[in-house]
């Protein structure tokens, strides 16, 4: 099996939607709208299980957590693509900015906020 690039994703969707006539629709707002209603489907899958039945899913729920996580990168490729930035840049310099201000030395073992060590 091959792995899609990031480029290869978006041009894929790309191709997807105009296909089907679907530019019009995939807006800043309408994909952001989508892709927060994907989420929540996506937590639903989690709603009211026990911490450690949310880390040993049957087979059916892991399928649907695998489809509604497919569907939340999905739209946030699309998303990136139309307002054209690049995503893994933006996910590396999210990384950078949360190591500086979640320090290992200070934030190790802890949930707090980082405001509030």
């Amino acid at each position: 099996m091959t792995q899609d690039t990031l480029s290869d994703l978006t041009q894929r969707l790309r191709q997807f939607a105009a296909e089907r006539d679907w530019e019009r629709f995939h807006t800043p707002k309408n994909l952001a709208m989508a892709l927060t209603g994907e989420a929540g489907e996506l937590a639903a899958e989690f709603q009211w299980l026990t911490e450690a039945e949310s880390q040993d899913l049957d087979p059916a729920r892991m399928a649907r957590v695998q489809q509604e996580a497919a569907d939340v990168l999905l739209y946030l490729v699309r998303l990136a693509d139309k307002l054209g930035f690049d995503l893994l840049e933006a996910a590396r310099l999210k990384i950078e900015h949360n190591a500086r201000n979640y320090p290992a030395e200070q934030v190790r073992g802890s949930a707090r906020k980082y405001n509030e060590y």
